[in-house]
Order: C-alpha cells, then structure tokens, then sequence
C-alpha cells in the first residue's frame, strides 16, 4: 500500500506546484499588462495570456462570485494560491499520518 500512495501523494503536489506557478504567472502578467510594459498586440503575450485564463477561469470565477468587490482589486488568485498552499500543508500532513500508521 506504500508503494502505491507515495507516488500518488507525489504526482497531486507536482501538479499542486505547477498550478501555483500558473497562478502566479497570471499575476505577474496581469500587472505587466496593466502597466504598459506587455501588451496583447504582441502574439506570444496573448497565446500565452488566453492559455493561462483558460486553465484558471474555471477556478477563479467561483471565488470571483463569492468574495465582495474590491473596486479594482481581484483577491481572487490570493485565495486560489491559499487554497492551494492548505491542500499541499493537509496532504503532507495525511502522507506522515498514513506513512506512521503502516510503520514504513
């Protein structure tokens, strides 16, 4: 059973980490393109801007509906990366739980 969860628990915080690089990608590219310094006109930026919010659209306009306006202000990314961050901490947790209990 060892063999099996520790991998399992190894491929959940890969893509856990790699959705928290998008998220951050997202972010970062947001404020590049509200400052000017990126624009849309450019291909690359906009191939690369339309992926990132179609991979995160389906996870923020949930908490985008829930959370109160902020004006201009979108917390939403903050509390996807929160969420994240829980579900890494509640997973590594539950992996030294199940790894103490079989005595491995």
């Amino acid at each position: 059973m060892a063999l099996f969860i520790h991998p399992l628990f190894v491929i959940v915080e890969f893509i856990l980490n790699l959705l928290w690089f998008i998220v951050m990608l997202n972010v970062v590219m947001s404020w590049l393109l509200s400052f000017g310094i990126i624009n849309m006109r450019n291909d690359l930026v906009r191939m690369i801007w339309n992926s990132i919010e179609s991979l995160l659209e389906p996870m923020l306009a949930p908490l985008r509906r829930i959370l109160p306006s902020f004006g201009g202000l979108d917390f939403s990314p903050l509390v996807l990366l929160l969420a994240i961050y829980f579900i890494t901490m509640e997973l590594g947790a539950l992996e030294f739980a199940l790894y103490r209990s079989i005595g491995a």
